[in-house]
């Protein structure tokens, strides 16, 4: 099922949602109802903090000069552990804003009550509120972007851990002599390291060396990004090859989560983020990975579904956090 996509008449209140991710971000003015009035996108991979701080507060700048209603606060989720009492990036592997305290920084310079999670955080609970977990008790969600986030929540509340570090699902490990996961993790070999944006790229461009004379690799010799969309969409059209690299992040995948069905035993595990664009050519091969591995009880219990809101979840997910937020603070 398709997210909400724009629509003509303009909502007179509404809220501000941001996904601010390793590479980019996604804001959306978004009304009660959960129709988008505007989407504004940004590139943020590689900017310094006063950079990525200046392009935030432009992205919202738009969306707020856009539209004709009432903006009444804005929800982030970030690429980041985040304090939860005190709105503190505490720690950041793709993003310049370890120890800033981030809700209030953004607060002031938008001049709005601004509110912040972490990005995996927000995108389980647009999917439990309203998209593929909706009225399920026990549900996981991975986000498959630049790195792998992973949230849970049980009974309906976000489970956070000790320290708000809950949900790290990326970096399990699943192959003890795999690739460096990268910047910020001392592993190696973790799930983000086979089934991320990043580690698409990889493998896709190194497959497209091997078979030059196939679609990917005339892609690549014609200078094209190698991401996600292009793999998939070649996939979709027959490449064997690009094909061939989906199924083993689907396979990859599968491994992680057959650790997880067994760990908690879930009702439904949500997959989303950009990489999940991908739908069924990663999901199928996950699921047949989980149904030989996996235990078989939590195994045949569990449903594995592609994200309704797809990689705008975070985006919605963030304003329906500062709505909800706004909400307590009137009843408090």
């Amino acid at each position: 099922m398709r997210a909400p996509s724009i629509v003509a008449q303009v909502p007179t209140e509404c809220v501000i949602g941001v996904d601010l991710g390793g590479t980019n971000l996604l804001a959306g003015a978004i009304d009660a109802d959960l129709a988008v009035a505007a989407r504004t996108r940004r590139t943020v991979a590689g900017l310094d903090l006063p950079s990525l701080l200046a392009t935030i507060a432009d992205a919202v700048s738009e969306l707020r000069d856009t539209l004709d209603c009432s903006v009444e606060a804005v929800g982030f989720g970030i690429a980041c552990l985040v304090d939860d009492e005190r709105g503190v990036a505490a720690s950041s592997v793709h993003l310049p804003i370890a120890g800033l305290a981030f809700a209030e920084t953004m607060t002031e310079r938008l001049g709005l009550p601004a509110f912040v999670d972490n990005d995996a955080n927000l995108a389980l609970l647009a999917e439990h509120r309203h998209g593929a977990a909706r009225g399920e008790r026990i549900a996981l969600m991975l986000t498959l972007g630049t790195g792998v986030g992973g949230a849970i929540m049980v009974g309906g509340e976000l489970y956070r851990g000790a320290q708000g570090a809950a949900g790290e699902f990326g970096h399990m490990i699943v192959d003890p002599n795999g690739p460096d996961c990268g910047p910020g993790c001392p592993s190696r070999g973790c799930l983000e390291a086979w089934t991320s944006g990043t580690a698409l790229a990889r493998e896709a461009t190194a497959a497209a060396r091997r078979d030059r004379a196939g679609a990917l690799g005339r892609a690549l010799a014609a200078g094209r990004e190698i991401d996600g969309p292009l793999v998939t969409g070649l996939a979709l059209d027959g490449d064997a090859t690009a094909l061939a690299v989906l199924t083993s992040l689907g396979e990859w995948l599968g491994v992680g989560l057959s650790s997880l069905v067994n760990i908690f035993n879930p009702d439904v595990v949500v997959i989303g983020g950009g990489v999940s664009g991908a739908g069924e050519l990663i999901l199928e091969p996950a699921r047949r990975v989980v149904a030989r591995r996996a235990l078989a009880v939590p195994a045949q219990h569990v449903a594995i579904r592609g994200a309704r809101f797809g990689a705008e979840a975070g985006m919605f997910g963030a304003a329906l956090a500062a709505r909800e937020s706004l909400e307590r603070r009137v009843v408090a």
